[in-house]
């Protein structure tokens, strides 16, 4: 609870700070609008949007987990976790992409059977709720394109795939206004939950590979090698580890061997040489042992 003067001014927030309150606002939104939906679905006998209400909640439990693990994930490095927390994030995106994966497999084992016995819904009661649907999601989605974080990336998805959903809803309702093909409905669930899939399962797998510690950006890490190799009295690099914690916290570990021997005052001017090629690289940590010429590598 800080108190602030009537005379100072608030400091301007961090791009994290921002990143949670837009994320806050998204889940927030979406959870209300969920419960709307559940009562819009039963009302129109409409599964279509019976299953965007059961989408739209687990998309709200997402954001939740998110906006938590960010907020989590800003906390200081401690003796438990030393490198901080930011790797939540990474598990908040991981988490998030499987749940849009399962509720997309729900809505398609809705949606199929439906082809076979299709039901006449209420369309004006959708075409009500699709309007509303393209309003909230559409504001939730402009308000996180702003940021760039992968969990930011994710969520954005999310609410994106919701207006599909909804744009799709209106359009089928539209139609049946005028025309009785109650099959239109589901297909067009079936069709976006496709598309949607297809793109998750991509960002799915980039989590992942960071996760296990996959290199995040294989040109950089070549560029990383050139840059210690090339520096002069640096005669090669091994054991050379770039991983990430968060996707945009990177963390790097090498062994130098030294082409001559340095005495400890050509030994601390070689590292700020080395610090200063690495600056433009922006690592969060990183770790160079030095190994003299006739020295065997402890980690051979």
């Amino acid at each position: 609870m800080h108190h602030h003067g009537t005379h100072h001014r608030h400091p301007p927030e961090s791009q994290q700070a921002q990143s949670g309150r837009r994320i806050a606002t998204a889940f927030f939104l979406n959870l209300a609008f969920s419960i709307i939906e559940f009562v819009g679905g039963w009302l129109t006998n409409s599964t279509a949007i019976m299953a965007d209400a059961v989408h739209d909640l687990g998309d709200s439990l997402s954001i939740g987990s998110a906006w938590l693990l960010d907020r989590v994930g800003r906390r200081r490095a401690d003796d438990q976790f030393t490198y901080g927390y930011q790797r939540l994030s990474l598990f908040g995106a991981l988490l998030n992409g499987v749940v849009l994966v399962a509720g997309s497999i729900w809505v398609l084992s809705e949606a199929i059977p439906r082809l076979a016995e299709p039901v006449m819904p209420m369309t004006e009661g959708m075409l009500g709720l699709a309007v509303l649907g393209v309003a909230v999601n559409g504001f939730a989605a402009y308000r996180l394109s702003a940021g760039n974080t992968l969990n930011e990336r994710v969520l954005n998805w999310h609410l994106m795939e919701d207006v599909f959903g909804w744009l799709a809803v209106f359009v089928v309702a539209l139609i049946m206004q005028f025309v009785e093909w109650p099959i239109l409905d589901p297909l067009l669930s079936i069709g976006f939950t496709l598309f949607i899939l297809f793109s998750v399962t991509r960002l799915l797998w980039s989590t992942a590979k960071l996760f296990f510690q996959a290199v995040p950006d294989p040109a950089l890490l070549a560029e990383l090698r050139r840059t210690l190799v090339d520096t002069d009295g640096v005669a090669g690099a091994h054991h050379l580890h770039l991983w990430s914690l968060d996707g945009e916290h990177h963390v790097l570990s090498v062994h130098l061997v030294l082409s001559r021997d340095f005495d400890p005052a050509a030994q601390v001017e070689l590292k700020a040489l080395i610090a200063a090629r690495l600056a433009t690289f922006r690592l969060s940590h990183t770790t160079i042992e030095f190994e003299f010429a006739h020295e065997p590598c402890r980690d051979a």
